[in-house]
Parts: structure tokens; sequence; C-alpha cells
């Protein structure tokens, strides 16, 4: 579920969907089907609380939605510059929505910086709201602007809403006992209740948030939550502002149940939760604080009550190997990190491949390569999760589709993990890891049940009739050898590095036991049960695009789009990358062409054309951000008619 925002003034198509006139002496009312709205400014004016605020009170009405944070990686970047922008879009609709949309219809433009940043993004007819009290002949010049864009008739194709925001946030606080640069940081919580008049959003839900957000400094939040009343006043009186509108709720999109926001990296965090109750083990998070991946370790770090034990470690290396040692001693075990992280961790996680041990591995995938670009999401991880380590190391990899669905991949991965006694490799990414959408609480008799039995006693006996415990003694079904706690009498086994003999685990430099080792892992990944994938394709169409991970959204509503314009195209859509699904080929032969749209150089078109000799083609992109529903639209038409 995503969302998408239409503009003010008309819809995707042109049209406004409907208009309804309030008694004469108030201001109109019109009525959209939804509605994408950009809050942009200086990476100090709050723009992501303020953009999170308002999809609280979104989620919170009823819409579906999708969001689109998009931040600087500095701390602080330089005022009032291009690089230091930061953004916030939100798609919100009265149905089913899968994407943060296209384009804004409504821009909120703290400074120059922000507006010349955002406006090529911006459609013609679309709403600009700018705060004039910026536009300095100082603040322009660092941007370029030579002329005032409000005042040279560059914006004359836009609604352009000019709002002296700042002194409007210091009058409504001349009261409290602030100085001027104090009232003037409450200025996008005036920006905010504007936006919430507009759209007839709820208020009381971020009154409540203020009061707990700064619960010490109660002058502090009376003052934010003046100025976001003033804001809502503002738009009520103003003759600047003559139309308000209305999104209704989304009542056909959701099916029966209880909803939440929730975004990429919560979901999951709560689904390593989930599996660590479901499976009745304890979780531990071995990890370094990275970008994209932080929050998770944040987030674990609150339930300690749920049996969770999180340990922040001096670097990447030192991390995941106090998880796998969790892992050795019976925890349910998880280390968090990005790309530049996984590469730090490779040795250890071929040794997890050699101890078959069950350890989840989550890659929140950012650009690359190196430090590359923190904040800014790319799915250029995958070769490296599935080869980046020496010698044969096979590892399941499992990849969400959207943000609520980081849930049910964690416990998936969590499943493969602690059935097949492997390290299991989970790709978000950033676009999933900060986006967020509706999520509906699942029902406890909905989860499934990942118990595990570990080893109680000695599992073979010898020639001369002593009954001993074999840690390589394997199921014959799963291939996974037993999870032997340590501490156990009886149960004593040797860990190690070093080549295993099959069955009793001693050291082994044997060329045919080491073969037999090899083929033995890998047929156990090969053989790990997973569903066949779905294709939805109900016209029998000749073309198929084939997505995984974060891509799903702008896919589908590619999809949408073309089989709305009468195209025939077919979509099928990769939780598992490895092992792939046994059907995965089947489906692959039945169609002309195969497109794979990914956020990198065509890594997975690369693993279909080696496994299964399809000529796949590629659609790639690498710039940082989402794929646009309209780009990706345009390159399957082109790939039909091809």
């Amino acid at each position: 579920m995503t969302s998408q925002v239409s503009s003010p003034a008309e819809q995707a198509d042109g049209t406004v969907v409907g208009e309804q006139r309030k008694p004469a002496g108030t201001k109109d009312v019109r009525r959209l089907d939804r509605v994408i709205i950009r809050f942009a400014g200086d990476s100090g004016d709050g723009m992501q609380l303020t953009g999170d605020r308002f999809t609280s009170e979104t989620a919170s009405f009823g819409n579906d939605l999708s969001t689109l944070p998009n931040f600087p990686a500095e701390i602080r970047a330089p005022a009032g510059t291009l690089p230091g922008v930061s953004s916030f879009q939100l798609h919100f609709a009265d149905h089913d929505i899968l994407t943060p949309g296209d384009a804004p219809n409504v821009l909120v433009a703290m400074n120059p910086a922000a507006l010349k940043a955002n406006i090529a993004d911006v459609p013609r007819g679309a709403e600009i709201i700018v705060n004039t009290d910026e536009f300095t002949k100082r603040a322009m010049q660092k941007v370029g602007y030579a002329v005032s864009p409000l005042e040279d008739g560059s914006l004359d194709g836009y609604h352009v809403h000019p709002v002296p925001l700042t002194t409007l946030t210091v009058e409504a606080l001349k009261d409290f006992d602030l100085s001027r640069k104090e009232a003037e940081r409450s200025k996008n919580m005036f920006a905010l209740g504007l936006l919430s008049w507009m759209y007839h959003r709820p208020t009381e839900g971020t009154e409540r948030f203020l009061r707990t957000k700064f619960a010490k400094k109660p002058a502090i939040a009376e003052a934010n939550i003046a100025a976001f009343r003033a804001g809502w006043n503002f738009g009520e009186t103003t003759e600047d502002f003559a139309v308000s509108y209305e999104v209704a709720p989304a009542a056909q999109a959701f099916p029966v149940g209880t909803y939440r926001n929730i975004s990429g990296n919560l979901a999951l965090a709560y689904g390593l939760v989930t599996a660590s109750r479901q499976a009745d083990l304890p979780l531990f998070l071995g990890s370094y604080p990275i970008t994209p991946a932080s929050d998770i370790l944040h987030e674990l770090s609150r339930h300690k009550n749920f049996g969770v034990r999180t340990f922040q470690a001096e670097d990447e290396i030192a991390g995941i190997g106090a998880a796998l040692g969790a892992a050795f001693g019976g925890s349910l075990a998880v280390t968090t990190t990005s790309g530049p992280g996984v590469a730090l961790k490779s040795e250890t996680i071929g040794l997890a491949v050699s101890l078959e041990l069950p350890l989840l591995i989550v890659d929140i995938q950012r650009g690359g390569p190196s430090t590359g670009l923190p904040t800014k999401t790319e799915q250029a991880d995958l070769l490296q999760a599935m080869y980046g380590r020496n010698g044969e190391a096979p590892v399941p990899v499992v990849a969400p589709r959207t943000p609520a669905d980081c849930f049910d991949a964690a416990l998936e991965a969590a499943r493969i993990a602690l059935v097949y006694r492997t390290p299991v490799f989970l790709l978000s990414d950033g676009y999933l890891a900060n986006g967020s959408e509706p999520w509906r609480i699942p029902e406890l008799d909905e989860l499934p049940d990942l118990r595990v039995q570990f080893a109680q006693g000695p599992n073979h006996t010898l020639e001369d009739g002593t009954e001993v415990f074999w840690p390589y003694l394997r199921d014959p079904h799963t291939l996974a050898r037993p999870w032997a706690i340590p501490g156990t009498p009886g149960l004593e086994h040797r860990i190690g590095g070093i080549e295993k003999q099959d069955g009793s685990g001693n050291i082994s430099y044997d060329p045919a036991n080491h073969d037999f080792m090899v083929r033995t892992r890998q047929a156990k990944i090969d053989g790990i049960d997973v569903p066949d994938v779905e294709v939805d394709d109900p016209h029998g169409a000749r073309t198929l695009v084939l997505g995984w991970g974060s891509t799903y959204g702008p896919i589908t509503a590619a999809v949408r789009r073309l089989r709305t314009a009468g195209e025939s195209i077919a979509q099928a859509h990769l939780r598992h990358l490895n092992p792939f699904p046994h059907n995965l080929g089947e489906v692959l032969q039945r169609y002309d062409k195969v497109v794979v749209p990914e956020m990198n150089l065509g890594q997975l078109a690369t693993l279909i054309r080696a496994k299964y000799l399809v000529d796949a083609h590629s659609y790639n992109q690498v710039n940082g951000m989402p794929f646009k529903a309209e780009q990706l639209a345009a390159a399957l038409k082109e790939a039909i008619d091809g």
C-alpha cells in the first residue's frame, strides 16, 4: 500500500474529482481522490518531523499513503545551500496506492534553496507555498538566483502562495518568553497547521505528540502548539487560500483489521521481536551504527521486556562476531548493517556458513561503493549477498517489497535460518527503511510457529556401542545439523572455521570429505522450501516484468497504468532470491520478453541470464532515488512494442 498525491487544483488526468460548495460566507471545499505533498526546507527546518506528523494524522484519518523522506548525509549541511535541502514527500488517497507519487501537486518551500532544488519536479498548475521571509538577497545569491523567482515571472505557470511564515510565527508567539531565534524554530509547525487546515487533517494527535516530545519543556511544547494553531487559523481566515480539500478515507483499500502507520525499519524491528517470541528464543542484536540501518538498533534497544538484548559493538566485525556467539549460545541472533558493513562482516558470515548456525544479516542497502550515498537508496548489494565471501559459501537471500512487508520478511528470514541452520540475508533498502505506509497488525493465530528443538542427548552409536553426539549428523529432509546449547552434558563438540568431518565435526583435511561438505552445504540451501512465484497476468501477455525488493511499488503502479491504457503485460515479484522459487524457470519460459527493472546495473538480470539462459532485458537506475511510475510505464511500453 502506498500513496500518491494529486494537485489540489486537478487530478493526474487534469480533472477535479468533485467539488462541494459551502454556504455563502465560508470557503469552498473540493473533494479529491489523492494528493501528493512535498515539504522542503533547510535540514534544520524540521521538514522530516513536519512530514512525519502530517503522515501520522493522515494514517489516523484512514487514507492509504506512501512516503519518501529525502535528506542530506551531513548531520548539519551548510544552511541555505542546495546540498543542505531536506524534503519529505507524502502521497495519500481514498484508494489503494503504491508509490510516494511521481511529482508533487503541492510544494512547501521554506527558503530559496528548497524552491530551486525541487521546482524541476513540480508540474505546471501545481500549488507552491513559499516562505517569503527567507527570500533575502543573500539567501538567493547562495543558490544562484540573480533576481527573485517570486518577481521575475518564472513561477507564472504555478499557483503561488507567498506567505511570510517566519514573521507570522514570531507574531503568534510574541506572548511567550522566547527569543526571536527560538520562536522562528516553530515555523515548521505553522506550516504544518496551514497544510492541516487545507486538507482537513486531524489535529489532536499532533498536539498530544508535541506535549509528549517536550514534556520536560512545557513552555516549548505550548509555543509549538500555538504556532500550529496559528497556521490552521491563518488558512481559515486569509483570502489567499480560498479553497480547502478533502480526501476521503480509503475504506475499500483495507481488509478489516487494526491498522497503524509504520516505516520499514520499524516493521522490521517488530518482525524480529515477533520472530523471537514465536521461536521462544531470546533475541540478540550485535550491531554497529550505520545509516540507514541504525533505527533498528534504536528500536530494539527499547524492548528488553521481550527478552531482547542489544549490543552496540566497537565496529562491524565485533558486532557480527558477538551475534554469531549468541547464535552458538541458543539465541535468535541478528546483525544489522548496510553495504559497507557487509564487506567487513564477510569473513564471519563465511564462518557462520561453516558452523551452520542460524544468523540473520540485515542489510539496509544504500548507494555505493564505499561510503557512497549514505542517505540515498540503491539495490546494489545483491551480488555481494550472493557471492561476497571466499570459497563456496551459499547464503539464502530474502527481500521485502514494501515498508509493511519488512515485518513478514523478517519472520520468513527467521524461519529459514532456524529450520535450516544457516545464516540468512535480509535485503531491505533506504527507500523501504525510511518510507512508511499503513500496516494491518496481525492476529496472534496468523503468526507462524517458529519453535525449534535443541539437541537433547547423544544421536549416534559408534561401532563399539558407545553413544556419542555428532554435531554434523543431518536431518534427512532439511540437511540441517542439530543445534546444541553449550554446557549441555554430553553434547560437547568442536566449532571453528576449519573444515569439519561429515558427522563427527572433527577437523578434516581429506579432499573427498571437503568436496562432500561443500556440496552438502549447497544442497541444503538449494533444497530450502520457498513458495512458488506468483504471476499477475490477466490477459495472456507476451511480456513479463520481473522485480525484486522495493521496486514492487513503482513496477505495480506502472503496470496498472499500462493496463488502464489497454496494454497487456504480466508481472511477477521475487521475495526469495536464493534459492529462487522452484517454478521460476518455467514461468520465464512462458514469455517472449522479460524485463527486469533494478536500482543497480543489472544484478538480478545477470543471475537470471546465468541460471535460466533467458535473455532478460535490464532497465536500470542508480541515482539514489526510487523509480517513478510514469518513467517505468514508458520503458515497459517500449519493451512491449519493441
